[in-house]
């Protein structure tokens, strides 16, 4: 068995009024096991529960009833902090500053020596693009630029754990990209990930199990690849064939107690599609992407 970064035993979180009158269920027996160098991905629609979940486990709330364990101790243990990184649905960094300065502040309160502090400033900056803004400060950063830094800041003390809230939030399709092959990589550096999205593209693209959460309850958990699997279908991809051959097809499907559903051409993602117009543009300014329909209908 692989061992368990995070784990939840009929973990429930409970909001109560002034008066200690129930308000809001906001999280409900949840059990739940993260296991080190996987991706997790917690889906639910806003309000589901998973903001609450987060911080739970971070010790930024306390549970109502059950346990929230990270690194086999408790979630309100400070020490394990120094283990785990976190970027927040809204990053709160101190305007004034420039990337290298944020970074060097937060680098200080986990007692990184100054020279290996530096280095890994530099390195952050260009992992996350921002190496020629590295000057500029954060107040005059885009949205998109903020949840960069706002990674780079997660990532300072190197940690094994990554907690990820919205990390998409804000970005254009290139940006999006980029993060989340980011989060990939760390994934590869064998580090345990933790995010949080309702865009469920970008769960599919990077995470190995998933958990959904509705109303505070976990509806469902597993594999993404499992999850996803349309077991009463099978699909055949062939080269382009005439249409006899796919007649010829139909009669053998038939012939053995099938039926051919659809026959066409598949269809790429309008991610995949966007971000291969942008890079075939930047080889060929001027040069329009071909392979649309001419007329746009």
């Amino acid at each position: 068995m692989s061992e368990i970064v995070v784990e939840t035993r009929n973990l429930t979180k409970i909001y109560r009024d002034f008066w200690g009158r129930r308000k809001v269920h906001a999280l409900k027996s949840l059990d739940l096991q993260i296991y080190r160098g996987e991706v997790f991905g917690l889906l639910g629609p806003n309000g589901s529960g998973k903001t609450t979940t987060i911080k739970l486990l971070l010790g930024l709330l306390f549970q109502s009833e059950g346990e929230a364990l990270v690194f086999g101790k408790d979630a309100s243990e400070v020490r394990r902090n120094e283990r785990i990184g976190y970027l927040p649905e809204e990053s709160y960094l101190y305007k004034f500053l420039n990337a290298e300065e944020i970074l060097d502040f937060y680098g200080k309160l986990f007692k990184i020596p100054a020279a290996v502090r530096k280095q890994r400033v530099r390195d952050l900056i260009e992992m996350v693009g921002l190496t020629w803004a590295r000057k500029r400060q954060l107040k005059e950063y885009s949205k998109g630029m903020t949840r960069r830094i706002g990674l780079a800041q997660a990532l300072i003390n190197d940690p094994e754990l990554v907690v990820l809230d919205e990390p998409t939030s804000g970005l254009d399709p290139i940006g999006t990209r980029e993060m989340k092959d980011l989060i990939l990589d760390l994934k590869r550096q064998g580090k345990t990930v933790l995010m949080c999205s309702h865009l469920l593209a970008d769960v599919q693209d990077v995470c190995d199990r998933i958990g959904i959460l509705f109303q505070g309850e976990l509806k469902e958990i597993g594999r993404v690849d499992s999850l996803l699997k349309v077991r009463d279908l099978t699909d055949i991809q062939t080269s382009l064939l005439s249409p006899e051959a796919v007649e010829e097809i139909r009669q053998v499907v038939a012939k053995h107690g099938g039926e051919v559903k659809w026959v066409g051409n598949p269809t790429t993602s309008l991610e995949e599609l966007f971000l291969k117009i942008v890079e075939e543009s930047r080889q060929h300014p001027g040069r329009r992407a071909h392979g649309g329909e001419q007329d746009g209908r």
